[in-house]
């Protein structure tokens, strides 16, 4: 009988390298939560890592109606535990009332928003161990002052502890991409709720690095409106910004809008 194979499209590129799944897999610190959830598991090379940890519940999600048959055909101990669908679409306090990892070598076309969907789960994601475009991985991962320091750097430190883990190259995957990749990690850190309006707080992180190389009181004139406030900090570029000046420069402009 012919074996069911896995489709190799989606924008995604299938690890085929046992030891650097383990790595991944063995990324969590020792306080994760039992309950994981696998993005895109494709054939399973990351799957049959993460099962092997300790007390592991692991459950996947997979848009591939192929890649789905393959997995039942060949990984039966995920009996029950298949989600098919699209990740960026599921209600995760819906599907589960436990708190729940996130592990995934992630497309690369959709991993911001990926990222994204974490940060709005953030009260039920502890922990994240996904691999990345180097280019997004380094940027989620760098400060202040840096290049590629942008929205998703700043948004994710808000509530994350980051790492990055370490570099992957090409030829350990099916198809080879371009570029080289990036794992992270991302523990939730001690911050319930910011010391400022949240969702302010979004809107100019958003709006000041979508007109990075503007000083701050050029590119939140939308928000400012008429204002011009007159402090050294709108003086600054928004890759100079960490995030506890992010949260000041927001109850600023709050402060400024009321008036």
């Amino acid at each position: 009988m012919q074996k069911v194979r896995a489709k190799k499209n989606l924008g995604q590129h299938f690890l085929k390298d046992q030891s650097i799944a383990a790595d991944i897999a063995n990324g969590f610190t020792s306080n994760a939560p039992c309950l994981i959830l696998e993005i895109g598991p494709g054939m399973g090379i990351l799957t049959r890592h993460l099962l092997r940890r300790p007390n592991a519940d692991v459950r996947v999600v997979e848009i591939d109606s192929e890649s789905v048959e393959y997995l039942k055909a060949e990984m039966p101990e995920l009996d029950g535990r298949i989600i098919e669908g699209d990740f960026l679409k599921l209600n995760l306090p819906s599907l589960f009332d436990q708190p729940v990892a996130i592990a995934g070598n992630f497309p690369y076309n959709i991993s911001s928003q990926i990222l994204f969907k974490i940060i709005e789960n953030r009260q039920m994601i502890p922990q994240m161990v996904g691999m990345f475009q180097k280019e997004v991985a380094e940027r989620v991962a760098s400060g202040p002052g840096s290049k590629v320091y942008g929205i998703l750097s700043v948004l994710l430190q808000a509530y994350y502890d980051i790492d990055y883990l370490f570099t992957v190259h090409e030829h350990v995957f099916d198809p080879p991409p371009k570029v080289k990749s990036g794992v992270i990690r991302l523990v939730r850190n001690n911050v319930e709720h910011l010391p400022c309006n949240e969702q302010l707080f979004t809107q100019i992180v958003k709006t000041s690095f979508n007109q990075r190389r503007k000083t701050l009181s050029n590119s939140l004139k939308p928000i400012l409106k008429d204002a011009k406030p007159n402090l050294p900090v709108f003086q600054q570029r928004p890759e100079q910004l960490s995030v506890s000046e992010f949260v000041e420069l927001t109850n600023i402009i709050e402060n400024i809008i009321k008036q």
